[in-house]
């Protein structure tokens, strides 16, 4: 029916439905059956297509047509089929995903050994305001992990290395807030900082060892006493690592002292329940200030034997009153003792509590010169159940110079892989605070090719400061002598390969441009070798680093590939890096060798015929393409070849290839599985 009604003008309405649960005046409002009433509006509607507005009861009766009931219920299903097969595919691409890098994996290790980074005040010392002033170098060469050695509070005897007091920083590095605003901008600039830990022993100033030779009750035995006296013979034959005997008589006490370096240092009692409390203790102080890391310094010696016997003879017809130096004796009672492993995974396990927080994982290395008993340093990986370091430095490299030549290289290479546990990650070092430079030990022709060997390799590369721009060690003379070892005897100073880092060509090479003081001299070449030359140059070392650096971490072969030898002789080191299911590979031909050599790889038939140059030591060789059958190398020349392929060298030969967690790429959705 129609209705037509004026209000303040004419409104027409349409035509209207009937609502069958309403009744007229007389009858009022009935309860209609849900059923009769779509019965009945089914009869009366004659509308043909919904509109906007429609009642619930129009509604629902076009919902339960087919036509739209239907195509709702098959989307309905779509979308809890769509849901549950992402669900899947996430459960599985976690479930076959490897594990993702952490920092000290993706990144070179940088040391920083703060008194000759970079000194800030004049003084001629470096200190942690002129690290913070210089952490750019870090950024343009890519790395992301900086160790710094020790800036503890300390007397000096041993360059940091005896502790003074565990949670103070020397005045002479700066203050805790130096430190603090360090690390914050470190972190800031996501920069990670790991520090020098001196577990084995303190300074004979520390509070502890004052209060131990007066014999305080509870300080007694936080060091290593026994009896004797000032004319009697020591305890035992043991020799210090700096020379002559171990013990040290104290008149306070009457009794003589272990120390296993300086007799500033002595050496702590780790079989005192209170001096591990106390170490665990200063662990949890620096990892409450947000550190990243430590490099657990000299653990090997960290305890004794109790029962102080004479160590063996290397050579049993020797004078005993002539054993004065460590190499004169086997080291079984003062080295890796039962419990050394113990103790590292309990320390272990104190960082892991705070490695529970999302990219905060706190890094632990151990450092051990055990020289040709490599299967005593691999302990420091832990086992399979229980974890220790993420890796213990390895060393091996350092002999590089004694024979430079592709077969010397492979076995000192070999000495890491073929020894290191399954699974586990392989390190690299070169230099350090207490070894010659290498550019000087195995000569400046050697040191891009070097440098290409570290930031290639399987593994994490320790980089000691100058290393990437080749500096050297300079001249000390007698008078100029700073190190204690020096001073002992002046060939074992250390102090050549800790000359203050070549910056520019300004005074004293940029590192104390405030006054002309350094602590030491500066080496006399920094005019043409600083960093702020070498950037200028594309084809300088430092450039060449950064180059190398860069690649490492952009290219996925080389941070979690196969590892695979291919060719060694009196020359060249040669070896592949590749990764399955990736299109592009890369060849590494390196000559250690003291002659120009042609190498052959026309039976490796997994090599393309023809291999194009990514990078040179020699830059004017980059791009070259070469057959492999006939590659050319310099003396100290180091070739980087990309190829594509698809054939690849490891399934063929595994007795060849390492690898510490395998990994394969999926092109199609750009990611990384287990295989």
């Amino acid at each position: 029916m129609s209705l037509r009604k004026a209000i303040g003008g004419s409104m027409e309405l349409g035509e209207c439905t009937m609502n069958p649960g309403y009744q007229g005046a007389e009858g009022g409002v009935s309860a209609a059956d849900p059923g009769e009433k779509n019965q009945d509006l089914a009869e009366d509607y004659t509308q043909i297509k919904p509109y906007a507005g429609m009642p619930k009861e129009v509604l629902l009766l076009y919902s339960s047509q087919a036509r739209y009931r239907v195509p709702r219920e098959i989307l309905f299903w779509l979308i809890v089929a769509c849901t549950l097969a992402l669900v899947a595919l996430t459960v599985t691409v976690i479930a076959l995903s490897p594990r993702c890098l952490s920092w000290w994996q993706a990144s070179p290790v940088y040391q920083v050994y703060p008194r000759s980074f970079r000194d800030s005040d004049g003084d001629g010392v470096g200190d942690l305001k002129g690290i913070q002033e210089q952490l750019h170098h870090f950024e343009y060469l890519n790395i992301k992990s900086v160790w710094i050695s020790p800036f503890y509070r300390s007397p000096m005897k041993d360059f940091g290395y005896d502790v003074e007091d565990f949670r103070a920083i020397d005045p002479l590095f700066g203050t805790m807030h130096d430190f603090e605003e360090l690390l914050a901008e470190m972190h800031n600039k996501g920069l990670k900082l790991i520090m020098d830990f001196i577990p084995n022993h303190t300074s004979d100033r520390h509070r502890w060892f004052n209060l131990s030779r007066t014999g305080d009750t509870h300080y007694k035995d936080y060091y290593v006493w026994t009896d004797c006296n000032a004319t009697a013979p020591k305890p035992n034959n043991w020799v210090s690592i700096f020379g002559n005997s171990s013990w040290t008589y104290d008149d306070l006490r009457g009794q003589c002292y272990l120390h296993q370096f300086l007799k500033e240092q002595p050496d702590l009692n780790f079989r005192n329940p209170h001096v591990r409390q106390e170490i665990i203790d200063i662990i949890h102080f620096w990892l409450g200030k947000g550190v990243d890391g430590f490099r657990m310094d000299a653990v090997k010696h960290i305890l004794e034997a109790e029962h102080l016997r004479d160590e063996p003879q290397v050579d049993p017809k020797q004078p005993p009153e002539d054993v004065t130096t460590e190499w004169e004796l086997y080291h079984d009672y003062t080295t890796s003792q039962l419990g050394l492993h113990d103790m590292l995974r309990e320390w272990r396990a104190e960082m892991d509590i705070y490695s529970r927080e999302p990219g905060r994982y706190r890094f632990m290395v151990t450092e051990s010169y055990d020289y040709h008993e490599v299967e005593k340093t691999m302990m420091y990986y832990g086992t399979p159940q229980v974890k220790e370091s993420d890796f213990p430095f390895n060393f091996y490299l350092l002999d590089l110079p004694q024979n430079p030549s592709g077969m010397w290289v492979k076995h000192l290479v070999h000495l890491w892989m073929g020894n290191m546990p399954k699974g586990q990650w392989p390190n690299w070092v070169v230099g350090n605070h207490d070894r010659s430079r290498i550019a000087s030990s195995a000569g400046q022709i050697y040191v891009r090719v070097i440098n290409m060997l570290l930031l290639t390799l399987p593994g994490t590369p320790t980089t000691y400061y100058g290393e990437e721009i080749g500096m050297e060690n300079i001249n000390v003379t007698d008078s100029q002598i700073q190190d204690p070892a020096g001073k002992y005897n002046s060939s074992a100073s250390r102090d050549p390969q800790r000359s203050p880092m070549q910056w520019s060509d300004d005074i004293n090479a940029g590192f104390n441009t405030k006054s002309n003081i350094t602590w030491l001299p500066v080496h006399p070449d920094y005019s043409s070798v600083n960093v702020e030359v070498q950037k200028k140059e594309p084809g300088s070392v430092l450039a060449q680093y950064r180059f190398l650096s860069t690649l490492r971490q952009s290219e996925l072969p080389l941070h979690r590939g196969w590892f695979c030898y291919v060719h060694a002789d009196a020359n060249v080191f040669s070896y592949l890096r590749e990764l399955e299911g990736l299109g592009r590979a890369f060849l590494m031909v390196l000559n250690f060798g003291k002659e120009s050599a042609i190498t052959d790889l026309s039976s490796i038939r997994e090599l393309p015929d023809q291999l194009k140059v990514l990078m040179s030591t020699n830059q004017v060789n980059s791009g070259k393409v070469l057959q492999k059958s006939h590659i050319p190398t310099e003396v100290g020349e180091g070739l980087l070849i990309q190829y594509s392929t698809h054939t690849r060298f490891n399934p063929t030969h595994p007795d060849q290839c390492y690898v510490s967690e395998k990994a394969c790429y999926l092109s199609a959705m750009d990611i990384l599985y287990k295989c």
